[in-house]
């Protein structure tokens, strides 16, 4: 099994829809099995993932979500003993759904993190409860965790549990400073987090996990939302505004993560233009984009964009495979 945190502090750069397809991918047409974490308080990947009425009976019937996890921690009665996933039959995987009240839990996250680079083991228990998570699905080949847009103590938890994480990226200034701002927290967390851990005599033991070291390595990135125009060859290139930027790019990644990053020539794992209508047609019918069909509303020229993404979806599935040593 392989942890894949798909992670980048800036919002709006599409991480959602990158996670749900590509998972989707990576289950329908390679044949692995996946599971969805939905670690957003927002629960962006759940409402995707499945119907309106299906999402409702979740909460209605109080179904077990990402918060059942957190929930025993914060009555101090340790790790959750039971975990219950749900399957998205229209992209083959099963989904951990995620829990608005997962934000509620920020500052006990928080204050366990002091005391756990602190070396108290009731601290480093809780900032490790994601890592004692993913020892229980070990029958997946990849976990996928959604996350929302911050630096925050439950980002940093997840980040803190996965094997790997990669970056969507818009093509803006601000997706490079996020870059930084990533690599520079990666690097104080770790250093605080592997001073603590010094401090616990049996680390297995007493904090109920096979292996708590920090052991995040960087698997690529993907540029998304740009406009572009066609070249001579027919392939989609960005735009002047959007080819200054994308210019950029692998330059900050490689000065800012490439000390983490998997052994690779090249880290870029692939390019998603803006896909206008096809988001909205997914998110409506509840299937991966690149299953989309007449009777979920393609029309006309879309046809030829549906089998474009999925020309695209296949190289960064493939691209992420050999990043991972998984293809």
């Amino acid at each position: 099994m392989q942890s894949i945190a798909v992670f980048n502090n800036k919002g709006g750069v599409g991480k959602t829809t990158l996670l749900c397809n590509l998972a989707a991918h990576l289950s329908l047409k390679h044949g692995k099995s996946v599971l969805v974490v939905d670690a957003d308080p927002q629960c962006n990947a759940t409402q995707s993932l499945f119907a309106d009425d299906d999402v409702e009976s979740f909460y209605a019937k109080n179904s077990f979500t990402i918060q059942s996890i957190v929930r025993p921690l914060s009555r101090g009665r340790g790790f959750a003993k039971d975990v219950k996933v749900h399957t998205s039959e229209s992209f083959g995987l099963d989904v951990l759904v995620g829990d608005p009240d997962l934000g509620l839990t920020e500052d006990l996250l928080a204050t366990d993190w002091v005391q756990g680079t602190a070396g108290d083991v009731r601290g480093l228990r809780t900032t490790l409860l994601f890592t004692q998570l993913l020892q229980r699905f070990n029958k997946y080949d990849f976990v996928f965790f959604d996350m929302g847009p911050s630096l925050g103590s439950i980002n940093r938890a997840v980040l803190l549990s996965c094997d790997y994480f990669i970056t969507p990226m818009s093509l803006d200034i601000f997706s490079l400073k996020a870059i930084e701002n990533i690599a520079k927290s990666l690097d104080n967390w770790k250093f605080r987090y592997s001073r603590g851990l010094e401090s616990v005599d049996d680390p297995a033991d007493e904090l109920e996990v096979e292996n708590p070291a920090w052991d995040l390595k960087f698997a690529g990135y993907v540029t998304q939302q740009y406009t572009f125009k066609r070249d001579a060859e027919g392939e989609m290139r960005p735009v002047k505004a959007f080819e200054r930027i994308m210019r950029r790019v692998p330059e900050v990644v490689d000065e800012n993560l490439g000390a983490s990053a998997v052994k690779s020539d090249d880290l870029h794992l692939g390019s998603i233009p803006t896909l206008h209508s096809l988001v909205p047609l997914s998110q409506t019918s509840r299937k991966p984009i690149f299953a989309l069909q007449g009777v979920d509303g393609v029309v006309g020229a879309h046809f030829s964009k549906v089998r474009d993404f999925e020309r695209i979806i296949s190289g960064i599935s493939t691209r992420l495979l050999q990043s991972v040593g998984a293809s």
